[in-house]
């Protein structure tokens, strides 16, 4: 029995003013070819389909298209909600997706037993169970309760989602009992495990009540696909609980990791392996760093459409800095998305900061140079800021999900 696991598509998103379709429409037709190939069982989309909760309407027919191609496959599709995903948005068609072989989990069911999925081969046989976990929310696992401390609510998010998972996990081995078969288990999640590499595109989910789940709270199942992270990994140095990354580049610092889905194969009820593939990039992204004579240099050396970051590095101010560096592509195929001063020279004065556009500055660049101002020396002030740092996130978060 084989899977592919993947995760993370963001379906609409916008990366620095540029739309990725045709990067997720190219993305999809491998996706479907590489499925085919590989002759999978079914595939896992570990949450974040789209990157809104009210997606553009391109993107949901992409979504919709992708599975009414599918269906000449007869490969199963399961897909958990993520953060970024809508409940509703996602929920909407559950009931006839269910028709053409798509099992969709927006968020906690209110029957756990619709997070029990049997898979089943061709033949109707049952081949493995998945425990379909979404994207846990505080509220849908506890009530809230006043008086409790960031640590006290720390603790008790981890173990509300430690239960969910272990609740799910039982009714999953009660389910393989009355079959009486040799099937795995897989479990799927949407969360940031301890010790796991993020990017700049991939925001902390639980702010101010819990930074990362340890993957020893994980039931023992056969094989645990997880999304959230957009980089590839393993977790816990395991190889049976895994994030496949992103498909698609979503932020710069993403550069120097390939994007991959990941095929996981069992024997009978047996974990046997994973083999990375990795995904062609559709679309090249390039950062370029260094004075104005390297990054001149740099630029003439490059081919074909790239979209860039530049870092400048110079110890004067320059007011037609944009003016220079997009005469330098003038007549190339580049595009220069993003364009900012090196940061150990934009933070060097006050007066310089001033002059800074806020096109080379990120939210937490302007919070940071903020708090730089004042003095943070004592224990409570340290407090105030870990409590103003994580107020500030919550708030963009809250932005960046509901613009």
């Amino acid at each position: 029995m084989k899977i592919l696991h993947t995760s993370d598509w963001h379906l609409g998103q916008y990366f620095l003013g540029k739309s990725r379709l045709n990067e997720h429409k190219q993305f999809l037709d491998w996706l479907l070819v590489c499925a085919q190939y590989n002759q999978v069982d079914a595939i896992i989309v570990a949450g974040d389909i789209f990157d809104t909760g009210s997606p553009p309407s391109y993107a949901r027919e992409l979504y919709n298209q992708f599975i009414e191609d599918l269906q000449a496959t007869r490969i199963k599709l399961i897909i958990v909600g993520g953060n970024h995903d809508s409940v509703a948005t996602l929920g909407e068609s559950k009931g006839l997706l269910k028709m053409l072989n798509t099992f969709v989990i927006p968020g906690v069911m209110t029957n756990c037993d619709e997070q029990v999925i049997t898979l089943t081969d061709i033949n109707k046989q049952p081949i493995a169970m998945i425990c379909a976990i979404p994207f846990l929310r505080s509220r849908d696992l506890q009530f809230s309760q006043a008086g409790l401390s960031g640590k006290q609510k720390q603790a008790s998010l981890q173990q509300a989602i430690t239960e969910h998972y272990q609740g799910i996990y039982e009714l999953a081995k009660a389910q393989r009992k009355v079959i009486d078969k040799k099937i795995p288990i897989i479990a799927t999640g949407h969360l940031a495990t301890v010790g796991a590499k993020t990017s700049d595109s991939a925001r902390d989910i639980y702010i101010g009540t819990l930074e990362s789940f340890s993957s020893n709270n994980f039931p023992p199942a056969d094989y645990i696909a997880l999304g959230h992270i957009h980089r590839a990994q393993k977790v816990g140095k395991t190889e049976h609980i895994r994030y496949c990354g992103s498909p698609i580049t979503l932020s710069f610092d993403e550069l120097n990791s390939d994007k991959k889905v990941l095929l996981v194969e069992f024997n009978e009820d047996k974990f046997h392996g994973v083999k990375e593939i990795n995904i062609p990039c559709f679309q090249q992204l390039k950062q370029i760093k260094g004075d104005l004579t390297e990054i001149e240099t740099q630029l003439n050396e490059l081919e074909g459409d790239i979209w860039l970051d530049i870092e400048v590095s110079t110890e004067d101010y320059l007011g037609d800095l944009h003016q220079r560096i997009q005469s330098m592509v003038a007549d190339k195929p580049l595009e220069v998305l993003k364009l900012r001063r090196k940061k150990q020279q934009k933070l060097k004065s006050l007066s310089q900061v001033e002059k800074e556009t806020l096109q080379e500055l990120t939210p937490a660049d302007v919070l940071n140079q903020r708090l730089a101002q004042e003095q943070w020396d004592s224990k409570e002030r340290k407090i105030i800021k870990k409590q103003i740092t994580k107020a500030f996130n919550s708030i963009v978060e809250d932005l960046h999900e509901n613009p």
